[in-house]
């Protein structure tokens, strides 16, 4: 009887006290799997072509140089409209091995315009290397890098460079959440985190 009147009286002291949730501690795996579930991380990398005349600038970007080494596309010297500068400028096509490549990327309605997007890349989530909690607030450390989703993300979107960004947390009465656009004193909203992403050493 005396064993269980204690029984009792652990369980109700048990009870009575405050209830955590596995999301009020703020551990790498939670870190991940709150960024990682974000709409912001989770937005697919658009690449944006544009055929016609372009500056030259433009022509020598290193998406357009990995664009002319596979064949994708060619220019030809022409003049600049007023609204481009420095001179050359370029008059880009895609060679046919760059409309088989594209055609079926592009929307239906698409294929006749200057300028296209396609969806070419993903972020993956590599690791959290660290986790920097004051109060409320913290400021989470990540590497990640781009999956490609197609033969173009590819090759303008390396999967083996790392990049390393820091996004802000904080605690609300339901648990930790990443902060996605709102400012914060402490690191950068995740969309300004990936924005600025640097590659890692």
């Amino acid at each position: 009887m005396r064993k269980l009147f204690i029984l009792v009286l652990s369980s109700l002291a048990l009870l009575s006290l405050p209830s955590c949730s596995p999301r009020d501690f703020l551990t790498r795996r939670l870190a991940a799997d709150l960024i990682e579930r974000s709409e912001t991380f989770r937005a697919p990398q658009q690449f944006l072509l544009r055929t016609g005349v372009i500056s030259n600038d433009d022509y020598l970007s290193p998406e357009s140089l990995a664009l002319q080494h596979r064949g994708w596309i060619s220019g030809t010297k022409t003049s600049c409209p007023p609204t481009l500068a420095p001179s050359p400028c370029w008059e880009v096509i895609l060679t046919p091995s760059g409309v088989d490549t594209f055609h079926t990327l592009v929307a239906p309605g698409d294929t006749d315009k200057p300028s296209f997007s396609i969806p070419a890349a993903r972020r993956e989530l590599v690791a959290i290397t660290g986790i920097a909690k004051q109060t409320n607030v913290a400021d989470v450390e990540f590497t990640w890098r781009w999956f490609p989703l197609n033969e173009v993300g590819a090759v303008v979107f390396p999967g083996d460079l790392r990049y390393r960004s820091t996004a802000s947390f904080r605690c609300y009465d339901d648990g930790w959440r990443v902060v996605v656009r709102a400012s914060s004193h402490h690191g950068q909203p995740l969309d300004e985190a990936l924005k600025n992403g640097e590659p890692a050493q």
